[in-house]
C-alpha cells in the first residue's frame, strides 16, 4: 500500500464498496484536515463534497480508535462528546445533512450519535444538542447561537474537533453570516484547535469569502473540484407565426408547452422567482394536469413546515412528479430522482441559475440542465446574457456586511445569559472576526451602553435595562424573563407580520403576511397552499380558512417578493442587446429588437441610451443604464429631485432592470447637457437625503435593526401575539423617542447606514454615475414608447388610480402599439 493511499484506506474501501472512486479533491481536502489545516472546499452541487468535509474526521476518528474511546467516553462521562459541528442555513438541508453523515459513520462502523438541532428538530435530538451528548451535531446558525445562551455550553464543546459550514456563500453577504462570524470566534477561543471548514459554491468574490470565514488563518487553502460540471442552457421559443408581444406578459400562456416539457421528464423541479408566481403556476398546472393531483406538488417558504417535509419525502422517494418551487430548494438539498430543473422567468442573476440548475441529475459526473421559461419578451436577452456569461466563467460576488451593531448588541446579551463575559476580552474577540475588525472603542462603548441600559433616552425604563456590571466585572443577565424573551428572538432573520392560516378542521397550511390578510372579508376567497381557500374568520392572529367550492381566487402577495437583476448581469444583457444577433433567443427577439432600432435605437458599447416622449400621462425621460432594480430606485428619486430644481413640475419615477422612467405632469423639455447635468456624480448624498424620503425608509429600517438587536422582544408564551400594527407602532414610538432624545444612537445611525449601503446601494449609485456621466449620451425623441420603454411605462401605470385593472390596461395598450407598428 502505497503512503498516497495507507491514511485513507477505511475510506477508500468503503468507496469501492459503493461503487464509486474518491475524487482527487476529497482525498486533498482528507490530508489537508489530517495536517490540521482549516480552508474552502468549492465545488458543484452533486460532486461529493459532503463526503470530501467528512472524510477527514471520519479518518481522525478510526485512527485514534474511536469505537474503544467513544464507550469509555460514555461510561466516564456524558459530556465533552461533541466532535463535529455541521453548520447549515436551512432546516431542509439540515435534515438532508443527518442522513448524509450518518450513512458513512454507520458503514464505517463508528459508535456516533448523529442529531439535529434546528426548530424542526425532535425533542429526542434538542435534548441530546443541549446536553452535549451527539457525537456529530447539524445545527443553523440561529440554534447555534442559542446553544452559546447556555454556560455549560463551553463544557459541552470542550472536545470540538471540526467546524463545517455548509453553503457558505448562502450566508456570507447577510446578516446570519455575521452572527456566524461572532459564534465562530466564541468557538475558536474554546477550542483553539478545531479546524473550520467552508463548502461553497462558486462566487466572484471567493478569495474574500475565505478570509471572512478564517480571519485567523492566513492564506488558508482553497480546494477547487478538478474539473467544473458542465451546464446547459435551453430556452422554450415562441414557435414560427406564433404572436409573441413584445411589450411583454406571456408568462402563463407558455402553460401548454410547460406542461408538454414535464411530461418529457420522470422528475421536475419548476423555479418561479415569487412564492405568489409559485401559487400562480401551480394553480394554472393543475387545471390541466392528468396524472395523479398528488404527484403536482408546491414548496415555498411561508407553507407549514410538515408540508415543505412531505414535498421533499416525495422527490427523494419518487413518488411527487413536479414541484413548483421558490428559493426554498435552491440550496444542496440531495435529490438524485430530479431529472429536470425548468427556470420560470428571468433567474436575475448567474449564480442562482447556477445554483437551481445544480438540482438536477444531483448525480456526480453528470452534466447540469435548465429549461427556461421566458413570462415577457425581453427575458429572451437575459437567457442570452446569462448563457454567455457562464460560459466566460463569470459569477456574481457576494459582498460581506460589516460593522452590524444590532448583531453585536444581540450576541452580548447571549453571551451575558451564557455565563457571562469581561468587556475587554470580548472586544478583542468581536475584532478578530472580518465583520467588526474596524470596530472603534467609541462604537463598542455604545453597545455596551446600549445593552446594559438601552441608551441614554431608555435608561429609565426597566424592560430595556437588560445587562449588568457584577462586582467581578463579568457582564451578566440576572432577570429570568429577559433571558426567556432573549432566547426566543435569537437570530437575523426579519419579516413583515403573519397570520397563521389553519384549516376549521384542523391541520396548518403555513402563513400569510397580515397586511394581505387585513384587506378580505369572511367568505372572500384566496389562493394558497396550492388550495383555493375561503377565510371564515381571524382570531388571535390566526385565519381561519375552509376549502373553497369554486376554484378560483387572489394570490396574496408578500413583501420584497420581486427579485432585482444583478448589476453584472444587466451590463451582459446591455452587451448582447447592442451585438450581433446570433443563438436562438436572439434570433427570436430580433423583430423586436428591429423595431426597437427603428423606432429610437439600441443600446451600444460606450453610450448611454435616453428617450424623450410624450403620451396622455405626461412628459417621460426613459434612461437605460441595465445596472438592475435596487441601483434604479436610487437614480429615480435623484433625477426626479435634480430635474424638479430645474423648473416647478410634478414628478414621479418607475424603474425595472433595465432602466428608469420620470414622469412630469406639465409640458418641459429635456437636452442631452441638461441630462448630463442630473447625472452628475457631484453631491450624491446630499441629494439622496433630500430626494428619496430617507427619513421613511431609515424608519422603516430602524424596525428591523431594533428587533434584532433585542429592542422589539417577541410575545412571551401564553401571551396574545402583537400584530405587525402594534411592532410598527413600537418601533415607530422608539425612533421618535431617539431621535429626540438620543439622535446619537448607534441603533438610528445603523439604520442611516444600512439604508445607504444596502437599500440605496449608494456604491454602486455613485459608480453608475460616474459610468453615465462619462459616456456619451444618446437621447432619442420617438414618436410612440418603445419596446424598452413599454414596460417602464407599465410599471408607471401600476401605481396611478384607475377603476380598471392594471393588467387589462396595459395588455390593451400593447396590443395597440403592436397594430401601430406590425
Amino acid at each position: 500500500m502505497t503512503a498516497r493511499t495507507r491514511f485513507d484506506a477505511p475510506l477508500a474501501a468503503w468507496f469501492d464498496r459503493q461503487g464509486w472512486s474518491p475524487a482527487p479533491f476529497q482525498r486533498e481536502a482528507w490530508r489537508r484536515y489530517r495536517k490540521g489545516e482549516s480552508g474552502l472546499l468549492v465545488t458543484p452541487t452533486g460532486s461529493g463534497k459532503t463526503l470530501a468535509a467528512l472524510g477527514g474526521p471520519l479518518l481522525e476518528a478510526l485512527a485514534e480508535g474511536d469505537k474503544a474511546a467513544t464507550r469509555t467516553r460514555r461510561k466516564a462521562a456524558t459530556t465533552a462528546r461533541t466532535r463535529l459541528l455541521w453548520i447549515t442555513p436551512l432546516r431542509a438541508l439540515a435534515n438532508d445533512s443527518v442522513r448524509a453523515l450518518r450513512e458513512p459513520i454507520a458503514a464505517l462502523g463508528l459508535d456516533w450519535t448523529v442529531a439535529m438541532r434546528t426548530g424542526d428538530a425532535s425533542s429526542r435530538d434538542k435534548r441530546l444538542a443541549r446536553q452535549g451528548r451527539a457525537d456529530a451535531l447539524v445545527i443553523t446558525p440561529e440554534s447555534l447561537a442559542l446553544l452559546l445562551s447556555y454556560p455549560d455550553t463551553r463544557a459541552q464543546l470542550s472536545g470540538l474537533r471540526v467546524v463545517v459550514v455548509d453553503e457558505w456563500h448562502e450566508l456570507l453577504g447577510n446578516k446570519r453570516g455575521v452572527l456566524l462570524q461572532l459564534c465562530l470566534a466564541r468557538l475558536r477561543g474554546w477550542s483553539p484547535d478545531a479546524r473550520i471548514w467552508g463548502l461553497s459554491a462558486t462566487l466572484g468574490n471567493l478569495e474574500q469569502a475565505r478570509d471572512v470565514l478564517l480571519p485567523h488563518v492566513g492564506d488558508a487553502p482553497i480546494l477547487h473540484a478538478a474539473k467544473p460540471r458542465s451546464l446547459t442552457v435551453q430556452t422554450l421559443l415562441p414557435e414560427g407565426g406564433e404572436r409573441f408581444p413584445w411589450a411583454g406578459h406571456v408568462g402563463l400562456s407558455q402553460v401548454q408547452r410547460v406542461t408538454a416539457q414535464l411530461d418529457a421528464a420522470r422528475t421536475t423541479l419548476l423555479f418561479a422567482n415569487t412564492r405568489s408566481q409559485a401559487e400562480l403556476w401551480h394553480r394554472a398546472l393543475s387545471s390541466v394536469w392528468l396524472d395523479d393531483p398528488a404527484k403536482l406538488a408546491l414548496h415555498h417558504g411561508s407553507l407549514d413546515p410538515k408540508l415543505r417535509a412531505a414535498v421533499e419525502q416525495g422527490l427523494r422517494d419518487g413518488s411527487v412528479r413536479c414541484v413548483v418551487a421558490t428559493s426554498s430548494l435552491d440550496l444542496g438539498v440531495d435529490f438524485p430522482a430530479v431529472d429536470q430543473v425548468i427556470q420560470l422567468g428571468s433567474p436575475k442573476g448567474m449564480a442562482r441559475l447556477l445554483q437551481r440548475a445544480g438540482r438536477a441529475r444531483h448525480r456526480p459526473g453528470e452534466a447540469g440542465h435548465v429549461v427556461c421559461v421566458p413570462t415577457h419578451a425581453l427575458e429572451l436577452a437575459e437567457y442570452a446574457a446569462v448563457r454567455e456569461a457562464l460560459a466566460d466563467g463569470e459569477i456574481e460576488a457576494r459582498p460581506p456586511p460589516t460593522l452590524s451593531l444590532d448583531v453585536l448588541a444581540q450576541h452580548c446579551v447571549t453571551l451575558a445569559l451564557g455565563g457571562g463575559f469581561d468587556a475587554d476580552a470580548l472586544r478583542d474577540e468581536v475584532r478578530g472576526t472580518h465583520a467588526f475588525a474596524a470596530l472603534t472603542d467609541a462604537q463598542w462603548n455604545a453597545v455596551l451602553a446600549f445593552v446594559v441600559q438601552g441608551g441614554e433616552a431608555l435608561q429609565h425604563y426597566p424592560e430595556f435595562l437588560r445587562v449588568v456590571r457584577d462586582e467581578d466585572g463579568l457582564y451578566r443577565v440576572h432577570d429570568r424573563r429577559i433571558a426567556l424573551r432573549h432566547r426566543l428572538s435569537i437570530g437575523t432573520i426579519t419579516s413583515d407580520g403573519a397570520l397563521q392560516v389553519k384549516l376549521m378542521r384542523g391541520g396548518t397550511l403555513g402563513s400569510v403576511e397580515e397586511s394581505f390578510l387585513a384587506r378580505l372579508r369572511p367568505r372572500d376567497r384566496f389562493q394558497f397552499a396550492g388550495r383555493t381557500l375561503e377565510l371564515v374568520r381571524l382570531q388571535d392572529m390566526t385565519a381561519y380558512v375552509r376549502i373553497a367550492g369554486k376554484p378560483n381566487g387572489i394570490v396574496p402577495r408578500w413583501q420584497g417578493g420581486r427579485m432585482p437583476m444583478s448589476t453584472a448581469l444587466g451590463a451582459r444583457v446591455a452587451k448582447v442587446l447592442s451585438g450581433p444577433r446570433q443563438g436562438p433567443e436572439l434570433h427570436a427577439l430580433g423583430p423586436l429588437l428591429a423595431l426597437q432600432e427603428r423606432l429610437s435605437a439600441l443600446p451600444s458599447p460606450g453610450t448611454l441610451l435616453a428617450e424623450f416622449a410624450k403620451t396622455r400621462e405626461g412628459w417621460h425621460l426613459f434612461v437605460y443604464p441595465f445596472a438592475g432594480r435596487l441601483v434604479h430606485e436610487g437614480l429615480g428619486a435623484l433625477l426626479a429631485l435634480r430635474w424638479s430644481r430645474l423648473a416647478p413640475n410634478t414628478f414621479a419615477f418607475a424603474v425595472n432592470d433595465y432602466g428608469v422612467a420620470i414622469t412630469a405632469r406639465s409640458d418641459t423639455s429635456m437636452d442631452v447637457d441638461t441630462l448630463r447635468a442630473l447625472l452628475s456624480p457631484d453631491g450624491l448624498l446630499d441629494d439622496l437625503q433630500a430626494g428619496a424620503n430617507v427619513g421613511e425608509l431609515e424608519r422603516r429600517q430602524f424596525r428591523d435593526i431594533a428587533r434584532v438587536a433585542g429592542l422589539l422582544p417577541p410575545s412571551l408564551p401564553g401571551r396574545a401575539v402583537r400584530s405587525m400594527r402594534q411592532l410598527q407602532a413600537s418601533s415607530g414610538l422608539l425612533y421618535d423617542v431617539l431621535q429626540q432624545h438620543d439622535p446619537g444612537h448607534l441603533l438610528l445611525q445603523q439604520a442611516s447606514r444600512e439604508v445607504f449601503e444596502a437599500q440605496l446601494d449608494v456604491r454602486a449609485l455613485a459608480d453608475v454615475l460616474a459610468r453615465c456621466h462619462a459616456q456619451r449620451i444618446v437621447l432619442q425623441r420617438p414618436k410612440s414608447l418603445t419596446p424598452l420603454s413599454f414596460p417602464l411605462w407599465a410599471e408607471f401605470m401600476r401605481g396611478a388610480h384607475s377603476s380598471e385593472d392594471w393588467r387589462t390596461r396595459v395588455q390593451r395598450a400593447a396590443e395597440r402599439l403592436e397594430r401601430r407598428h406590425g
